[in-house]
């Protein structure tokens, strides 16, 4: 053990039992730390942002608070992965899920097996959201006026031979599609590969879960995607999968 970091987490300890703060002799009293020791170390604690001085007493920081977040971030993402890997061991192939965060395609995680591998991102993808399934889902989620922008930041254009050819026919596209239905593209964006995109409620956010299947292996694309949209749709309604936003 190093009783340095030990002291510190003692202090730390000391200073967050006090929700409006507590002096250095106080907190040396309740860590058991003799006064020199407990400011030398809370004079470190304070530089480094953990801890803050306010009016001769001393309150929990900053850095303090990002760790926490932090902590609840990887938690969300741990159970999120964990659910991707349910839904691929579900359907037999490779799963992603994706939102739309400030103005951007973003894929939050991706579950696959050697024996069945995702799709490999040789255009960034949120780049081509015109050209896959994951961002014809997400864009179709939001208003015209919002794609619009999308468009004259990321010019719709052809990624393979059977990429949409323009913006009108991405919007006749996604035009035909009814309210939170799936979204199927073929070679659009990697020749070879098929891939299912279903929207995801997530609150004010664009979100959707994707599959993606071998082109010789199409024919359970959609079984495959109604196994997809069952699971999704039990565990949702459970509050059993966490969406990171």
């Amino acid at each position: 053990m190093i009783g340095s970091v030990q002291r510190a987490l003692r202090l730390l300890e000391a200073v967050g039992s006090h929700s409006e703060g507590a002096p250095a002799k106080q907190l040396a009293r309740e860590a058991g730390l003799p006064l020199p020791t407990a400011y030398h170390l809370l004079r470190t604690l304070t530089h480094e942002g953990y801890l803050r001085r306010e009016g001769g007493v001393f309150i929990l920081g900053d850095a303090v608070g990002r760790l926490a977040g932090g902590g609840l971030q990887q938690k969300r993402r741990t159970m999120i992965l964990d659910s991707l890997a349910h839904f691929r061991e579900t359907v037999g192939a490779p799963v992603y899920f994706a939102v739309y965060r400030e103005g951007e395609i973003e894929v939050v995680g991706v579950s696959d097996t050697p024996t069945g591998p995702a799709v490999e991102e040789w255009a960034a993808f949120r780049e081509t959201g015109h050209a896959h399934a994951i961002g014809q889902c997400l864009l179709g989620q939001l208003d015209e006026k919002v794609r619009k922008d999308h468009y004259a930041r990321h010019p719709v254009q052809p990624v393979t031979p059977y990429t949409v050819s323009d913006v009108h026919a991405l919007e006749q596209k996604i035009g035909t599609l009814g309210n939170m239905q799936p979204v199927t593209e073929r070679q659009e964006y990697s020749l070879g590969t098929v891939c299912a995109a279903i929207p995801i409620t997530a609150g004010d956010t664009a979100a959707t879960m994707a599959i993606s299947l071998p082109l010789h292996l199409e024919g359970r694309l959609p079984h495959a995607l109604e196994r997809l949209r069952s699971e999704v749709g039990a565990l949702l309604s459970s509050l059993s999968f966490s969406i990171s936003i």
